[in-house]
């Protein structure tokens, strides 16, 4: 956790849209706990000219989450609880629909939650609220079925589904973090969906460890490492100031299996990458083979290091293929958030950089229940500018970089 920095706090000067509430669904309390600990302390220090009114009720208190039991019968089958009154609050829900480490009972067998689970727990808890909220904002970093975003041929269209099912439950707004395809928003046009980029995460996260990266185009690259991730690549080259290459995926179309058509090979489209430091940027590592593929292509293209950056780590197949990598010089580092469950082991490898969101989160929580503008967290340039030109000031004066 970070610690709280004066020139890091905002100045907010709108009235509350009502007291504020923290319910964090199942596997996400660890996440909730940082977000609080924020909060707790900024509004403990702000100081208003209107605290005393009636508007600010409730606004300084030890802890903003409000208590939340979802228990199961042995069935499997399950309800919400909420311990205590929500009415009139601005209700903040936090989930993880990714966390498998949490299980529940099932006729005796123990059974790991699916995102289907947390889906429907996060169903739970907002039938649970009963209407009573004055307002409903869900967090989910990872957007549920978000890799089911779009139609081929007759199969469903499960995250548009879900997006129209919140809504009608009586959520008034979404906030998620780099969806897979954030068009799916178009599912739900007339209610609020917010996307997220952690770039300025991802940024602090590489000068902390990195010290000595060369952030110019000269030496550094950013790489899409399929023809998807196209605009978030862009997105984070030309933040940085930096060139962008891409690998698009050559694939089998006479085969289908798992899912998908496989991929016969990644071909590159880009200047050269010989003797430049490689930042792959992409959303998520499932499996991590496609990934490792192009960060190989890199290196036998010439380049110096690669740095993965994927805001989800998800690390299904293992982290053999990441350990195996790194020996070989393949990776450099792996940044991902702990937007997600991370498992316990990722942060022994000496490859392994996780990037904290609850600040972040906090700043979001904290400035959408004031009802004011968050178009500055939607987009970090000019932190990440400010970072940068204080990493280059204490390069070129030969000093260690502080935060």
């Amino acid at each position: 956790m970070e610690p709280i920095r004066s020139h890091e706090k905002r100045e907010l000067s709108g009235i509350p849209a009502g007291a504020l509430g923290i319910i964090p669904v199942t596997g996400c309390e660890k996440m909730a706990s940082s977000v609080d600990y924020y909060l707790t302390n900024w509004r403990a220090e702000r100081q208003s000219e209107h605290k005393n009114s009636q508007a600010y009720v409730g606004y300084q208190r030890p802890t903003y989450i409000v208590k939340c039991d979802l228990p199961r019968f042995g069935t499997g089958e399950g309800k919400g609880v909420i311990k205590q009154s929500v009415r009139g609050m601005d209700i903040y829900l936090l989930v993880d629909v990714v966390n498998y480490s949490e299980t529940y009972r099932l006729c005796g067998v123990e059974n790991h939650m699916s995102p289907d689970d947390h889906y429907q727990n996060l169903k739970r808890v907002i039938a649970a609220i009963g209407g009573k909220a004055r307002r409903i904002t869900v967090i989910m970093p990872y957007l549920y079925e978000s890799r089911q975003n779009q139609r081929s041929g007759r199969e469903s269209l499960d995250c548009a589904i879900a997006l129209q099912e919140l809504v009608r439950m009586g959520v008034d707004n979404i906030v998620s973090f780099d969806a897979h395809d954030p068009r799916v928003m178009n599912a739900i046009p007339l209610s609020g969906f917010d996307n997220v980029q952690p770039v300025y995460q991802f940024m602090k996260g590489l000068l902390r460890n990195v010290p000595d990266l060369q952030i110019d185009s000269d030496h550094m690259l950013v790489i899409s490492p399929d023809e998807a991730g196209m605009k978030r690549a862009v997105y984070f080259a030309n933040i940085l100031g930096l060139d962008m290459g891409m690998f698009y995926r050559r694939r089998d179309y006479t085969r289908f299996e798992n899912g998908a058509y496989p991929v016969v090979a990644h071909e590159f489209l880009g200047s050269s990458v010989e003797g430049k430091d490689m930042l792959i940027i992409d959303d998520m590592l499932s499996s991590g083979k496609g990934v490792m593929e192009v960060a190989r292509g890199l290196k036998d293209r010439g380049a110096k290091r690669v740095f993965v950056c994927a805001t989800y780590g998800l690390f299904t197949g293992g982290l053999d293929l990441f350990d195996k990598a790194y020996e070989e010089g393949i990776i450099s580092k792996v940044l991902t958030t702990n937007l997600i469950y991370q498992r316990p082991e990722l942060f022994d490898k000496p490859w392994y950089i996780s990037c904290d969101m609850s600040k972040y989160i906090a700043f979001i929580i904290d400035t959408l229940n004031h009802d004011s503008s968050i178009s500055d967290l939607l987009d970090p340039s000019t932190k990440i500018n400010r970072l940068l030109s204080r990493y280059r000031e204490a390069q070129a004066q030969g000093k260690p970089f502080v935060f």
